[in-house]
């Protein structure tokens, strides 16, 4: 009792359908995680000036800070190229480079032409790079509590908010938390 074997006809009105269906399916979803992907806030975070590497970001901080490091460390896990100083007279340092009293936090770092001060989550350095605002820097004056190097590791930053400064020390939201 053997099957009748399907004639040509027979198969494209069965199986054609079908795996036209099957292939439309897989090439809608590699559309969709493409479209997710490319258009998603990470995605476009990182596309700095049309580059896919971010510049390098040179961090000055207290010897014995351990907030300081553990910040680098978020950096490094965002895709910085971290260059770490040790400096004893940070007040020197932030004066240089223009940081008024108000603004200040524990540590200082430089970043293709802007000054970031303290704790101040890697995504908003991306969004500084990518956006050039006419500013001289983003700070998160003080130590907030739940931001990076201050927090448990996976902890989203909350209850702070990070500043862009001009020269004269004037300040505006950039990122509520």
């Amino acid at each position: 009792m053997n099957k009748p074997k399907k004639t040509q006809v027979e198969i494209k009105k069965t199986g054609f359908p079908f795996v036209v269906w099957g292939a439309m399916v897989v090439v809608a979803m590699i559309g969709i995680a493409v479209a997710l992907f490319r258009f998603s806030p990470v995605q476009e975070a990182y596309a700095v000036d049309g580059r896919d590497s971010l510049p390098e970001i040179t961090v000055y901080k207290s010897p014995t800070c351990g907030c300081c490091t553990d910040w680098e460390v978020h950096l490094e896990k965002e895709g910085f190229k971290v260059i770490s100083h040790k400096e004893r007279n940070m007040n020197r340092i932030k004066k240089s480079l223009g940081v008024k009293s108000h603004l200040a936090s524990c540590h200082t770092a430089v970043i293709d032409g802007y000054v970031i001060e303290g704790h101040v989550p890697a995504n908003d350095i991306k969004r500084l790079l990518k956006e050039r605002p006419p500013v001289a820097g983003l700070t998160a004056p003080g130590m907030p509590q739940h931001s990076p190097g201050m927090q448990p590791p996976g902890e989203r930053p909350r209850g702070y908010s990070v500043l862009t400064f001009d020269k004269e020390g004037r300040t505006r939201v950039f990122t509520r938390y």
